[in-house]
């Protein structure tokens, strides 16, 4: 038996909170670790319990887009799914471009934050389905602005996972599939993100494609 998703829930807003808690009450594929009411106390609540996944409002005190940026350079290995109601394109970039790989609306079915979860912990980004064509798009021009900046060249093992990634593949399914370990594929997707100055795997896709197409062109 799998064992549960760890989650915590960071809101400053009582009765949502309450509802969220109750969402995942009566699921065994869920287990709510801890609570916060603030972007510092969220912090606090990472580094103290290491969940999983942690959902943030972006209006609670303090800063939170920081906030957002310092669990990903400090706890990469949890998940963040901005769930909120202060909505609009600008927000959602920011949101990933800080670090979260996961944003759906509270206005949303209760189903699309279970999604949204699922998503992230499968190393791939979520984005409501309202914003999703203008926030892809928002990340290909920036992608494309970088790729004109410098072509980059890949190596035969990262043309490879960028391959598996096209397939939305995840990185057991592509360790599988190049028979190596799960722990090269991260190390891998780590030094992708870098050389294509990426904040995760959608980007690296959409900037490994538009620097081929400037490199090829300047062949």
């Amino acid at each position: 038996m799998r064992k549960p998703i760890r989650v915590a829930i960071a809101d400053d807003h009582p009765v949502l909170l309450a509802g969220m808690v109750s969402l995942f009450a009566g699921s065994d594929r869920h287990e709510i670790v801890g609570q916060a009411d603030s972007a510092d106390a969220s912090m606090e609540l990472v580094r103290t319990l290491a969940p999983d996944v942690i959902i943030m409002d972006l209006s609670m005190p303090g800063d939170v887009f920081r906030t957002i940026a310092q669990i990903g350079a400090t706890a990469p290995d949890t998940k963040i799914v901005v769930f909120t109601a202060y909505c609009s394109i600008e927000s959602a970039l920011k949101a990933l471009d800080a670090g979260a790989t996961g944003f759906a609306l509270k206005g949303s079915p209760s189903s699309e934050l279970l999604e949204a979860i699922d998503t992230v912990m499968a190393d791939q980004m979520f984005v409501t389905r309202q914003y999703a064509s203008q926030v892809m798009n928002g990340l290909r021009d920036r992608a494309r602005r970088q790729a004109l900046d410098e072509a980059v060249r890949l190596n035969v093992r990262e043309k490879q996972i960028v391959g598996h990634l096209m397939q939305a593949r995840t990185n057991r399914e592509i360790a599988a599939a190049l028979h190596i370990s799960e722990k090269t594929v991260k190390h891998y997707m780590t030094g992708l993100m870098l050389k294509l100055k990426a904040r995760n795997r959608v980007e690296v896709v959409i900037a490994s494609r538009l620097s081929q197409e400037q490199a090829d062109a300047r062949s």
